[in-house]
């Protein structure tokens, strides 16, 4: 599974960050943002679902046509477009719940068998599965398929987990938290490296939408009752400030390399 073809462009670059702390903060926070912002829109805002999904689905498609269209990682594109898959993500699934009436654990269970599927065509394909080497288009367009579909399976196995089995939003944070630590344990023991990574990534997902159920929900119904408006500008703003940290440190580097 490790093992890594020559990819057939050679004018490509890595099209995905550094695997550091870093970026498991800002993809929890973007997976906080997903349930919060999704909400706001929808409900404070008074978008109304049907507009809320509208308008992200156009602003995510525009967002990965230009993602696309780089040879680079661009830290604030590539982030600005999880930030949007994490709130279609939320709303595919909302779709479903509340709009279809699909029962939840209905809904897990096939994004959990639609993501098997991506994963098996995609290493039949490209014979790997690590995004060390995202280089080729047919590796990013996998790549994005699979993120879009762990957003979805995540943010349902949150609401199962949280809703459904009746954790409430500080049990269900704490029982992935736990999941997150045996998986990152596992790593730090000679686990496959791309196996616990893509277990972290899917399970980032529910720990980021019940803690941003914890934060936001009114304290009758077992949340802080900070809001969708003020938990959402808190993270955005968090976000911002690494993200542009990284745009920074890119920028440093690449003409450092062009003086070189």
């Amino acid at each position: 599974m490790n093992a890594l073809p020559t990819p057939t462009s050679t004018s490509w670059l890595s099209k995905v960050p550094e695997i550091a702390l870093s970026f498991w903060i800002i993809k929890i926070m973007s997976t906080t943002v997903g349930e919060t912002g999704a909400d706001f829109l929808a409900v404070d805002a008074g978008w109304g679902q049907g507009a809320t999904r509208a308008v992200m689905g156009a602003l995510l498609a525009a967002a990965l046509v230009a993602q696309l269209r780089t040879r680079r990682y661009t830290p604030w594109l590539y982030w600005l477009s999880v930030v949007l898959v994490s709130i279609v993500g939320t709303q595919i699934t909302d779709l479903l719940t509340d709009g279809l009436g699909i029962s939840l654990y209905v809904s897990t269970s096939a994004f959990a068998v639609a993501l098997a599927a991506i994963f098996a065509v995609w290493y039949r394909v490209e014979r790997t599965l690590s995004i060390h080497e995202i280089v080729t288009r047919s590796r990013e367009l996998f790549y994005w398929a699979a993120i879009l579909c762990t957003f979805a399976l995540g943010t349902a196995a949150g609401d199962l987990a949280t809703e459904a089995l009746s954790l409430g939003f500080a049990w269900g944070a704490v029982s992935f938290g736990a999941l997150i630590a045996v998986t990152y344990a596992a790593w730090r023991m000679g686990g496959n490296a791309v196996l616990t990574f893509w277990l972290g990534y899917i399970l980032t997902r529910p720990f980021g939408a019940a803690l941003g159920d914890l934060l936001t929900q009114a304290r009758t119904y077992g949340g802080i009752g900070m809001g969708a408006m003020w938990t959402s500008v808190l993270f955005l703003t968090v976000i911002v400030m690494l993200v542009a940290v990284e745009q920074f440190s890119a920028g440093g580097r690449r003409n450092a390399q062009a003086v070189q």
